[in-house]
């Protein structure tokens, strides 16, 4: 396992023993760099109207197309690093 990997995994586990709960945006963008850095670029079709979160999930998730796994990962860490202080 590369030492990228265990930092990502470790700010996962972290995410979820922050002290406050972040902001909708910030949350967005976590859940985005998460899926980028374990899946890659954005799949399926777009959820409708009827799907509200899931639809904003998948346009964050959208939004990052492009960026690789690794930088990805990189961001999420960095942002949850950002995010315990």
């Amino acid at each position: 396992m590369s030492d990228l990997q265990k930092q990502f995994d470790a700010a996962v586990a972290q995410s979820k023993q922050l002290q406050e709960r972040p902001d909708n945006n910030t949350l967005l963008k976590l859940y985005a760099l998460y899926k980028q850095g374990t899946s890659g670029e954005a799949e399926g079709a777009r959820p409708g109207l009827g799907d509200l979160i899931g639809r904003a999930k998948y346009d964050a998730w959208a939004a990052i197309a492009g960026t690789s796994k690794e930088d990805a990962m990189r961001q999420y860490v960095d942002l949850i690093d950002a995010l315990k202080d």
